[in-house]
């Protein structure tokens, strides 16, 4: 059995400690200890109370997840938290660490909680398309109400331990030793006499809750608006009207157990657990040892301060990092140091952090427009607009400023990062760091490695993308890096469907069903169709010239329908708004394209606009893993839920493909071919394979 708890007196009081390195999981040694420490207290008379603490950083980080779908060892944790329950003596929970899942589900079957100000506590089950399983949906809402507990239970993120007293959650906070606080606070309830606090006996908030329907209602609509398609924030909605409106705890358990037995059953719980260990699998990559030695990141130089340069200041100013903005000219920097600094505003007024908290970060932002001033920074990133000649020309201007050891980064989103570096003489500093805008907000890095590119910078890199508090993913220098080679096909498809029959409106609406957070057509609305216009307008490209895709995109901004910017685009945006509505003239002047290339229109099925959409991408992507631009499979999901909005539910784009059958996916992928032509549609050597061998791209990770 793996895990332990210490079993020792002191005093009259029994201190059990969970030991079970690095964050005590709940594992079958856990949950053995706990039962037979419950067991010997409650049986010696001279043991008064018990305090239950963690060994080292975590109280108890959760349920073992490696144990999911196997045949338990040992005895329940429902068997451990029933003793706890029935107990005589008060039990005091000593939260020293990580109190989340499974593990604050056991501090809420104790009867007191002490916490330190620093430990952080969470139901995240939701994240993993579960629910709290022990007793959490129905204890949380008698301890703290129903809206509460909804809003800390449907939203998976922790609070640390001084909210957690002021949300309710602990009794008392501990600034010292919280072994001897959770003594001295045991002491103090026998001294007082004090009854045994059961919280599956307190029915005051739930009764208060009773006849608040609404507290429900803003809930689904809550999850709905926040987690599209996610199964298990209904079934947790169910379990908390359970115990506010059936009132008996062990009928509202009984709710908790079939609901999560549902979420457990449900497909989407493997989908999610399959990217919380992807989320982590990323980290490791093969020729970089986890000691490489790292920089400490203190400073960094940003070059730009538009969109995207002003994204990747606040990222660093977010955590504490001074940054030097530099700009061409002094009205550049100050307009974008402005909208650093409204962006600042905005989430003062929306609450989301305090007057002062935005003072400090701007009060570590400097700007510039002398490349001189960057040579104290320890990453240096241009954040310039697309164009090779112009970041080679940049990273000449870089090298001759930056001091050694610094960092040399590009933001491109895929142009040729050992260009860059053959501009420098020091290419071992060269590095891609592209963001994703927002930048402030994306999650997603892509950390894009050169030639020469060393595993010292590597690692630091990705040290780095911690630090911003981003999931950074390792990739190969290939054009479009991973996410956006693998975008190519999907968006020149939908451009193609359109022009067989669908209209964009059926397009999105498809991927939308999916889970996408907007269709190909949406997309372009916000980007902007005028960029690509523009880019061909000035190349000098004749119309008859223009990609029979872009072409209805082009006659939309003849007519200065460029998106979202001008309220028209491939929708009809009301002033202010960015739901986008249907528009017959642009349905019109679809067919109309068709007519002119000779396309006769059909009806095609939803079904084939996913496929038609979704495979190529799955096929690039088994080039991208054969060409070893992506480490894993899982590396590519991590991507795509995390960069550009696949679906978290479906656990991304390569163990979607697994779930089809790959060999299904294989035939439809050659009748496409055969319908359509094109070399997107030739299949790539290492699908093939995977099918020949009867094998799943997971297998290439075992």
């Amino acid at each position: 059995m793996k895990g332990s708890v210490h079993y020792e007196l002191r005093g009259n009081i029994a201190l059990m400690t969970i030991d079970n390195p690095p964050v005590n999981p709940l594992s079958s040694g856990v949950r053995q200890g706990l039962s037979d420490g419950f067991n010997r207290a409650l049986a010696d008379d001279n043991v008064k109370a018990v305090v239950l603490t963690g060994a080292g950083r975590a109280f108890i980080a959760g349920a073992d997840i490696s144990e999911f779908g196997g045949k338990p060892e040992g005895p329940s944790l429902r068997d451990c938290l029933n003793t706890m329950d029935v107990s005589s003596k008060p039990i005091i929970a000593a939260i020293n660490g990580t109190a989340f899942g499974g593990g604050l589900e056991v501090a809420l079957c104790c009867h007191y909680r002490v916490i330190t100000p620093s430990a952080p506590v969470g139901l995240p089950e939701v994240k993993l398309g579960l629910l709290p399983g022990a007793g959490g949906t129905q204890r949380l809402p008698r301890l703290i109400g129903a809206e509460k507990a909804l809003e800390f239970i449907l939203s998976g993120d922790s609070i640390l331990g001084s909210e957690a007293r002021q949300l309710g959650i602990a009794d008392e906070v501990i600034e010292g030793d919280i072994v001897e606080g959770g003594i001295a606070f045991a002491q103090n309830i026998i001294a007082r006499g004090s009854p045994i606090r059961r919280i599956r006996d307190e029915s005051e908030m739930v009764a208060r809750d009773r006849d608040r329907p609404e507290i429900f209602a803003a809930a689904r609509k809550n999850a709905a608006r926040r987690m599209r398609k996610r199964f298990a924030p209904e079934m947790i909605i169910q379990c908390v009207e359970a115990a506010v409106n059936v009132g008996d705890f062990d009928a509202g358990m009984r709710v908790e157990q079939e609901r999560f037995a549902k979420c457990m059953g449900h497909p989407q719980r493997e989908s999610l657990i399959h990217m919380f260990f992807s989320e982590r699998e990323v980290a490791k990559i093969p020729d970089v040892p986890r000691d490489t030695a790292a920089k400490d990141i203190k400073q960094a130089g940003v070059i730009g301060c538009g969109t995207m340069g002003g994204g990747i200041s606040m990222s660093f100013l977010n955590v504490g990092i001074p940054v030097t903005v530099l700009e061409l000219d002094i009205d550049a920097l100050d307009r974008g140091i402005g909208v650093v600094k409204r962006n600042y505003d905005i989430q003062v007024q929306r609450g989301r952090m305090t007057e002062g908290e935005a003072l400090q970060r701007m009060s570590l932002l400097s700007g510039t427009t002398n490349f001189e001033d960057l040579g104290t920074a320890d990453v240096i990133i241009e954040a310039i607009y697309e164009n090779i000649d112009v970041k080679v020309d940049a990273f000449k201007k870089i090298d001759a400023v930056a001091k050694p050891g610094a960092i040399l980064a590009s933001n491109t989103s895929g142009l040729d990062i050992d260009k860059m570096a053959a501009a420098t003489s020091r290419p071992e500093a060269v590095i891609g760091l592209h963001f994703f805008s927002p930048a402030n907000v994306m999650r997603l890095l892509e950390v894009v490695r050169g030639a020469k590119t060393s595993i010292e910078v590597i690692s630091s890199a990705m040290k780095l993308g911690k630090t911003l508090n981003k999931i950074a993913v390792l990739s190969g220098n290939a054009p479009g890096f991973i996410g956006n080679r693998l975008l190519a096909g999907y968006t020149r498809q939908a451009g193609e469907i359109i022009l067989q029959g669908a209209t964009p409106y059926q397009v999105d609406n498809v991927l939308l069903e999916f889970g996408m957070p907007m269709g190909p057509f949406q997309m372009n609305d916000l980007v902007g169709l005028d960029l690509g216009w523009r880019a061909r307008k000035l190349s000098g490209m004749k119309p008859e010239d223009v990609p029979v895709t872009a072409r209805v995109a082009d006659k939309l901004c003849e007519l200065e329908r460029f998106g979202q910017k001008t309220n028209r685009g491939f929708y009809i945006y009301t002033e202010g708004s960015r739901a986008g509505q249907a528009d017959p003239e642009v349905v019109r002047i679809v067919e109309e394209t068709s007519a002119e290339l000779g396309i006769t229109r059909r009806e095609i099925g939803d079904e084939e606009v996913l496929k038609r959409c979704l495979y190529p991408l799955i096929n690039e992507a088994a080039r991208v893993l054969e060409a070893g631009i992506a480490l894993r499979p899982c590396d590519i999901d991590v991507v795509y839920i995390n960069g550009y909005g696949f679906p978290e539910v479906t656990g991304g784009p390569m163990f979607w493909a697994d779930q089809q059958g790959l060999g299904n996916i294989l035939t439809d992928i050659k009748r496409f071919g055969e319908e359509y032509g094109g070399e997107i549609w030739n299949p790539a050597p290492l699908l093939e394979r995977l099918v020949a061998e009867g094998k799943t791209f997971a297998s290439l990770q075992d």
